[in-house]
C-alpha cells in the first residue's frame, strides 16, 4: 500500500482534525444527554432506553470494518468530511420527530436516527486516530504524547456536550437544541473543509481490496478484546443505570424538579467525563514520563486493567447493603465512579497509543478500525446489559455487570505479555 504524502505543516494539519473531533464530539454528548432525558421523562423503561442506542453501537461496529477500508481508498478528509456531515443529517432527522407518535414507533425512528449517528461518529473517530499516526513526529515520545492530548481534549469536550445537552433541553426544548447544534456543527464542517491543509494521508494504491480488514497482528487483536470488554464495563453502567437512577433521586416530579435534575444529572455526566478527558491527557506522565519501551507501557496496561476490577464490585455492595435512596450512598457512588473513571481513564489512553504502537503505518486505518470494532461492540453489549440489568436487578447489578466486564478486560489483557 502506498500513502499519499503528508502535509507540509503537520501541526496545522493535527491542529484542524483536533478541531473537527472536537465539534463532533460536542454534539455527540449534546445528543445523548437529549434522549436519553428526553425520553426518560416520557416514561420509557429502562429497557426501551437503551434500545435507543443499540443501533448506534451495531452501527460503529459495521462502520469501523468498513472505515478502514474507506479512509484507506478514499483519504481520512474524505472521511472525516463525511462523519461531520452525516452528524448533522442525524440530527435534522431527529427534529421530525412527533410527540404524538406511539412507544413503538418512536423507538425504532430514534434507534435508526441514531444509528446514522453511530456511523458518523466512528467515521470522524477513526479518521483522526488514524491521522494522528501519520502525523506525529516519531522521536521524544511524540506518538503517545499526541495520542493523549487528542483523546483527552476530545472526552473534555464531549462532557461539555452533556452538560450542554441537558442544559438546552432545560432551556429550550428538544427540537430547538437539535436544530441549534445542527446549525452549529453545519458551520464547524464548512470551517473544517476551507483550512484543513492539503495532503492529510491515509490513501492507498486500489491493490489493497476489502479482503484486508483483519489484523494479522495478535497483539492488535488481544489489545482488541481487552478493549470490547473494558468500554463494556464503562457502559454497563454509565449509558442507562446511572443517570437514571439519578434522575429518579434528584426529581420531585414536578417540571420544575425535573428540569433541575436535568442540569444535575447532566453536570455530573459531565464532569465526569470531564475529568476522564483531563485525565487521559495527562496519563503519559502518570506513567513515567516520555519514550518508554513499549514492552513496559504493556506491562503498566496489565496492571492498570487490574486496578479496575474491584470498583464496581465494591460500589454494587454498597447499592445492595442500602435500603433505597440516601446521601451516604450518594456520596459512596459519586466518589466510587469518579474513581472508576480515574483509573479507566489511565486505561483507555494506554490502549489508544498501543493500537497505534502496535499497528503498522502501511495498514494503520484498517487496524484502528478494527480496534474500535471491538470497541463499539463493548459499548453494544454494555448498553444493552445496563437496560436489562437495571431493570431486573437495580443499580447494584447492574454496577455488578460492570465488575464481571472489567475482570474479562483484565484477563484478556495479561494476553499481551504472552509470547
Amino acid at each position: 500500500m502506498s500513502l499519499s504524502a503528508a502535509p507540509a505543516n503537520p501541526l496545522r494539519a493535527y491542529a484542524a482534525v483536533t478541531a473537527a473531533y472536537w465539534a463532533f464530539m460536542l454534539s455527540d454528548g449534546a445528543l445523548r444527554m437529549l434522549v436519553l432525558l428526553h425520553f426518560n421523562v416520557l416514561g420509557f423503561s429502562p429497557v426501551q432506553l437503551a434500545w435507543l442506542f443499540l443501533l448506534y453501537e451495531v452501527a460503529g461496529i459495521v462502520t469501523n470494518l468498513a472505515a478502514g477500508w474507506l479512509a484507506a481508498r478514499f483519504g481520512l478528509a474524505a472521511t472525516l468530511y463525511a462523519g461531520l456531515a452525516l452528524q448533522i443529517g442525524a440530527l435534522a432527522a431527529l427534529a421530525q420527530l412527533d410527540p404524538g407518535w406511539s412507544v413503538a414507533a418512536s423507538v425504532v425512528f430514534v434507534m435508526a436516527v441514531q444509528g446514522v449517528s453511530g456511523v458518523a461518529k466512528d467515521l470522524s473517530k477513526m479518521s483522526s486516530k488514524s491521522a494522528v499516526k501519520l502525523l506525529a513526529p516519531a522521536e521524544d515520545g511524540g506518538l503517545f504524547r499526541w495520542v493523549a492530548a487528542l483523546t483527552g481534549s476530545k472526552n473534555a469536550v464531549k462532557g461539555l456536550g452533556f452538560f450542554l445537552g441537558a442544559a438546552l433541553l432545560g432551556w429550550a426544548g428538544f427540537q430547538t437544541a437539535i436544530w441549534s447544534m445542527a446549525a452549529v456543527l453545519a458551520a464547524i464542517l464548512l470551517a473544517v473543509v476551507l483550512f484543513l491543509p492539503a495532503g492529510l494521508p491515509g490513501r492507498m494504491k486500489s491493490a489493497e481490496g476489502w479482503s484486508g480488514w483483519r489484523s494479522r497482528d495478535l497483539r492488535v487483536n488481544r489489545l482488541s478484546l481487552a478493549r470490547m470488554f473494558l468500554f463494556g464495563a464503562r457502559d454497563v453502567w454509565f449509558v442507562v443505570g446511572i443517570p437514571v437512577y439519578f434522575h429518579s433521586v434528584l426529581s420531585d416530579g414536578t417540571p420544575d424538579g425535573r428540569r433541575e435534575a436535568f442540569f444535575l444529572v447532566g453536570g455530573f455526566m459531565a464532569l465526569w467525563i470531564i475529568a476522564y478527558g483531563a485525565v487521559q491527557a495527562f496519563a503519559p506522565r502518570l506513567l513515567g514520563g516520555r519514550a518508554q519501551p513499549e514492552a513496559q507501557i504493556t506491562r503498566k496496561a496489565i496492571l492498570w486493567s487490574g486496578l479496575l476490577v474491584p470498583i464496581p464490585f465494591a460500589l454494587s455492595l454498597a447499592a445492595l447493603l442500602s435500603d433505597g435512596p440516601a446521601l451516604w450512598l450518594t456520596i459512596v457512588l459519586v466518589a466510587g465512579l469518579l474513581l472508576f473513571g480515574f483509573v479507566f481513564a489511565v486505561n483507555s489512553s494506554v490502549h489508544s497509543y498501543l493500537i497505534l504502537a502496535f499497528g503498522s503505518a502501511e495498514r494503520i486505518t484498517r487496524d484502528v478500525g478494527f480496534y474500535y470494532m471491538a470497541n463499539a461492540a463493548g459499548r453494544l453489549i454494555g448498553t444493552l446489559l445496563s437496560g436489562v440489568s437495571y431493570q431486573l436487578g437495580g443499580l447494584s447489578l447492574c454496577l455488578a455487570t460492570a465488575g464481571i466486564m472489567a475482570a474479562a478486560s483484565w484477563l484478556a489483557a495479561r494476553r499481551l505479555a504472552a509470547d
